[in-house]
């Protein structure tokens, strides 16, 4: 089955330019110009992927994210003219899985694309600390007995923290494992995944128990809870 893609952006310019080459490269697309329609036709479409505008007609982007992070883990590329640091870091914090500032490449997006769809490997294994089990088998994470909803991202990032958890890794190893060495500089990444993995998997967030950072080094999985 082809996978779907839908594009949210109000910019006809943008749609037009990069429909044809999603197309092209096997992609089912739909397409919504405003907020309210990415949430009706995001349940109608049940696409693979979303890239997502955040300056839009009706509902804004960040709402439209957080609304999809609400039912669903499907993976969201904002692509937006908005390239300060801040509206990067908003955007990640509230679950996007990737961020690409316009004007951008064709090149660029469907390479994005690919390693957000891309699923990560990992070795098969069950892991346990305490009330949290990752079982890199079934890509499956519960915690109190309860089934965790990860983005394809987030679960990437752990899966890098487990494989690495009799040592440290830092940001820029699992920025080039996970998203690309061509986004080897962009460390901001890990921090917003980092923080969501912690609000999802800690018994208290500001206190981590299970990833831990270790200063001016990296992330470390502590599995002897």
């Amino acid at each position: 089955m082809k996978q779907r893609i839908l594009i949210v952006d109000d910019d006809p310019g943008i749609v037009a330019a990069i429909t044809p080459s999603l197309k092209a490269q096997g992609y089912d697309i739909a397409v919504a110009h405003d907020g309210d329609r990415a949430l009706a036709l995001f349940t109608q479409f049940a696409p693979d992927l979303v890239l997502l505008d955040l300056v839009m007609p009706s509902v804004h982007g960040i709402a439209v994210c957080q609304r999809i992070r609400q039912q669903s883990s499907t993976p969201i590329i904002v692509v937006s003219v908005k390239g300060a640091e801040a509206d990067i870091v908003t955007a990640l914090d509230n679950g996007a899985d990737d961020y690409l500032v316009k004007p951008f490449r064709l090149r660029e997006l469907l390479a994005r694309i690919r390693a957000v769809l891309r699923r990560g490997r990992s070795e098969q294994r069950v892991i346990q600390c305490a009330d949290l089990v990752i079982d890199t088998t079934r890509r499956l994470v519960q915690r109190q007995g309860q089934i965790v909803s990860l983005t394809p991202i987030e679960y990437a990032v752990l899966a890098e923290l487990v494989t690495h958890r009799d040592g440290v890794i830092t940001a820029r190893q699992i920025v080039q494992r996970v998203w690309g060495p061509q986004y080897i500089d962009s460390t901001d990444y890990v921090k917003g995944v980092i923080r969501r993995l912690r609000l999802k998997l800690e018994p208290d967030p500001s206190h981590p128990r299970y990833i831990l950072t270790e200063p001016h080094v990296g992330y470390r999985f502590n599995h002897s809870e």
